[in-house]
């Protein structure tokens, strides 16, 4: 079977792996948030993996860039979202640490990789 590009990026298969992480917490949510906070969170995070597949189709390494962003954004999103569920808590001390732990080792990685996109941007122009 053919592997897109996208599949052999690690930060790509961490975050996919973070979306069963955000579903399984979210599973002990109040039933009233589903279209609420539980919703919000589980779409935000299912955009940090689904941006950088999309970025990875494009051509152009400013356009994969502006997707990597996206995927940073999304990330950031989610952790508003973890915050706001530990401050309502939805999530216990223990559960938001290794979420937030998580979080940041996918900024680290998306921060790294629009680093070296940029890089390769300036030197094409």
């Amino acid at each position: 079977m053919f592997e897109y590009s996208f599949e052999k990026l690690e930060i790509w298969r961490i975050s996919k792996d973070f979306v069963s992480d955000i579903y399984r917490i979210t599973t002990c949510f109040p039933k009233e948030e589903l279209f609420g906070l539980t919703s919000q969170l589980r779409r935000a995070a299912v955009s940090v993996s689904a941006n950088l597949a999309e970025g990875s189709s494009r051509t152009s390494t400013k356009d994969q860039a502006r997707f990597t962003v996206l995927s940073y954004s999304s990330a950031l999103e989610v952790l508003n979202h973890i915050i706001i569920a530990k401050d309502l808590g939805y999530l216990s001390t223990e559960e938001y640490v290794s979420m937030r732990k998580k979080l940041e080792k996918i900024t680290n990685m998306l921060n790294a990789l629009s680093k070296s996109q940029r890089s390769r941007v300036n030197k094409n122009n």
